[in-house]
């Protein structure tokens, strides 16, 4: 009678597994974008999503754990855990990694991205599927046609990746001690000569000063036009001028340019410490933050250059292994919503650039809008909206970052 009933508990076990199995089977088996949002919505309670992103500044991070974490837990019943990087290709490099092995459930749910960083994902099959369309408030809230939003450093993002925030390059200054910041990259070198020591720039790939050369080769090479297509014999000749600049100056930098600050961050703690004059930043609206949050001095202001100031759109996307697709998706519905982009574009969370149209908003959003930002800083963002430059595309970053390394850090 023992030996039988043993026989019965395996068999029910056995029944119990299968089952189980099936219906996670039938469960993966369903097009998740074919269910109605509201169908998603249900399917995503009591989910944890991570959200793999660059963890080097506080106010972004703050953004995140401090005022999303909190209301998305109580809108949804959805955990979300913010996992900081140094760098998203070593999320990529994760991302080739478990598509080689085939590995199904991975950690990453969301991950922040854009240039390159989106083409090596999208040419590797790295990412989940064409989403956005699927999300409320991308469909009501965004302009789905403007070619900063449907192209990603002059890659189609093909719905693959959901817009998160605009932003334009920048220089920081304290004008206590630099009366007349630089117009042009020839008033620059000349500033950075007269003033030995006190600029510096962060080493690729960090994204800052990636895109600091990228602005420099910009606005050396004065036919920005030149790059809208792919034209690398073209671009190995111009950008001979971007590296004799960049070594003539290169004596004049802080500590001589024998090192770099690894990050934004620590060129923005050089800055405040005042061991250098200036620091930059993608986020226009960063150096205004960091006075309101005490960090950096009354004194500190913003200029780009006459020529112009390049601009992209950062995005969030769901990774081909996402084991929480639906969160993943309800989590960056919510974050395009009126209510998440207009305080993210307040100083005192993050300040960084609306996704969504002004147009698409409710008068109510709009007052809010117009009550963040005093006269200056609105008239300063007036004008830079002004002197956007595209973004190069993405194959000239990688090179750019590759032969900056040749030609300038070991020289």
């Amino acid at each position: 009678m023992k030996k039988i009933a043993w026989i019965l508990v395996i068999l029910l076990i056995s029944i119990s597994i299968i089952s189980g199995c099936s219906k996670k089977e039938e469960k993966e088996s369903i097009n998740i974008l074919d269910l109605k949002w509201e169908d998603i919505v249900s399917q995503s309670k009591g989910q944890e999503v991570n959200i793999y992103m660059w963890g080097g500044d506080k106010s972004v991070n703050s953004y995140i754990d401090d005022w999303a974490k909190p209301l998305i837990k109580k809108k949804f019943n959805i955990s979300l855990n913010r996992v900081p990087i140094n760098d998203p290709k070593d999320m990529i490099n994760k991302l080739l990694t478990e598509k080689e092995v085939d590995k199904k459930q991975g950690s990453i749910d969301i991950l922040w991205i854009n240039g390159e960083n989106f083409k090596t994902s999208k040419d590797n099959n790295l990412l989940w599927a064409s989403f956005a369309d699927k999300l409320p408030n991308y469909n009501k809230y965004v302009d789905k046609d403007s070619l900063d939003i449907k192209y990603d450093f002059g890659e189609d993002t093909m719905g693959m990746e959901v817009p998160w925030g605009k932003s334009q390059f920048v220089f920081i200054y304290d004008s206590e001690k630099v009366k007349n910041p630089p117009k042009d990259m020839k008033e620059f070198k000349e500033w950075i000569k007269e003033n030995p020591g006190k600029f510096t720039y962060p080493s690729p790939p960090d994204f800052t000063g990636s895109a600091f050369i990228r602005q420099t080769f910009v606005h050396l090479i004065g036919e920005y036009k030149g790059y809208d297509t792919v034209d690398m014999n073209k671009f190995k000749s111009d950008s001979n001028i971007t590296w004799d600049y960049m070594k003539e100056i290169k004596p004049y930098l802080w500590r001589k340019g024998k090192t770099y600050p690894e990050s934004s961050s620590k060129l923005d703690m050089l800055y405040a410490n005042g061991e250098v004059l200036m620091s930059m930043s993608y986020n226009p609206l960063h150096a205004f933050n960091k006075i309101k949050n005490g960090e950096f001095k009354e004194s500190t202001n913003v200029f780009f250059l006459n020529d112009g100031t390049l601009s992209n759109t950062h995005y969030l996307t769901i990774p081909f292994n996402a084991s929480n697709k639906e969160g993943a998706m309800v989590v960056i519905n919510f974050l395009l919503s009126p209510n998440a982009q207009i305080t993210k574009f307040n100083p005192s969370y993050w300040g960084d650039g609306l996704v969504i149209s002004y147009d698409k908003l409710s008068n109510s959003d709009k007052e809010k809008l117009s009550s963040i930002y005093g006269l200056k800083e609105t008239k300063f963002l007036e004008k830079l909206q002004k002197h956007k430059i595209p973004e190069m595309k993405s194959k000239y970053v990688e090179e750019i970052e590759k032969d900056w390394m040749e030609n300038v850090a070991k020289d």
